[in-house]
């Protein structure tokens, strides 16, 4: 019996172990903890952080580009495609989403609901009412698009960068490392082998001179693993909002009359540009960018080909 019990002993504390050792040094975001640059917004679930970018011609006030960001990275993200943006003269808009970055990690569920409508909030409270120009990276593509479906009025243009929604036999879902308490377990203790500390690029570099390199990368993607909040955000998504298959709202979005633009790498690990042609079938009007070996990281390892394809789409609109 003895042995028995201290087998079992061992075998707790080598479980409880290195989830105590991961999780006890982690603290709530205060706010001065938050950049001075950008600004905290009080929504229904908490405060977002967010930075409005002022560009300096004419007419910019009325011409928003609202960059919304995909599952772990937070806004940095768009760093090396912002002066594009603003030189092509347009105000851009970017923020964090809950649980990312420096915006509070509120305990609730992180559904697709989440996303639209804390996106409709942001831009109420900034007083942004006249149609914005969205644009979404990986899962900020079906983010925008699910709002635009459901505020065809609040948007002018839909742009999304390697989005997702096109994936098959996915059943992370349904995996056991998402279910209750083992889920929080394993993605505290192994979450650098699920959302890639060291492996969120697919590339480790970039010669394009406004890429985000991989030492900048990695030192802004840790900052928000300080906090307390960031792996339960991450694991609350896969289980709440359904990334591998948002065909339907596809197809809704191209039965619209909003012009969308599409740039996808040909050599994506992720979200593989074979869904480039089926997201074409389901919004025929679309534009699509193909960038010739490009990889999932595109909007920060080849912002000089992503960037001004995009301002040319929206000065045609």
């Amino acid at each position: 019996m003895y042995i028995i019990f201290l087998i079992f002993s061992v075998s707790l504390l080598c479980i409880v172990i290195p989830y105590f050792f991961k999780t006890l040094p982690l603290k709530d975001i205060k706010e001065e903890e938050v950049p001075k640059e950008g600004n905290l917004v009080k929504l229904s679930n908490g405060n977002l952080y967010y930075k409005l970018h002022e560009s300096k011609h004419r007419g910019a006030s009325k011409k928003i580009i609202v960059l919304v960001h995909g599952f772990s990275t937070p806004s940095f993200v768009w760093n090396g495609m912002l002066n594009f943006l603003l030189d092509g003269g347009y105000s851009v808009l970017v923020y964090d989403h809950y649980g990312r970055g420096y915006s509070d990690r509120p305990r609730i569920k992180y559904n697709k609901e989440l996303y639209v409508e804390s996106l409709k909030e942001l831009l109420n409270n900034l007083g942004l009412e006249e149609p914005v120009n969205l644009v979404g990276y990986s899962m900020g593509g079906p983010i925008v698009g699910y709002f635009a479906d459901k505020y065809p009025e609040r948007v002018k243009t839909v742009s999304m960068i390697a989005p997702a929604g096109f994936m098959q036999n996915i059943s992370l879902p349904n995996n056991w490392i998402t279910k209750p308490i083992i889920g929080e377990w394993f993605w505290h203790v192994f979450g650098n082998r699920i959302y890639g500390i060291g492996q969120m690029s697919e590339t480790s570099y970039s010669d394009d001179q406004f890429s985000i390199n991989q030492e900048e990368f990695l030192i802004n993607f840790k900052k928000q693993l300080a906090f307390s909040g960031f792996v339960e955000s991450l694991l609350s998504t896969v289980r709440n909002f359904n990334l591998f298959d948002t065909r339907k709202m596809y197809s809704n979005l191209g039965k619209k009359k909003i012009p969308v633009f599409v740039a996808w790498g040909t050599k994506d690990g992720v979200v593989s540009y074979e869904g480039s042609k089926e997201l074409l079938e389901r919004i025929p009007t679309a534009k699509l960018l193909t960038i010739e070996g490009g990889t999932h990281d595109i909007t920060y390892r080849q912002p000089s080909q992503v960037a001004p394809a995009l301002v040319g789409f929206l000065s045609d609109h």
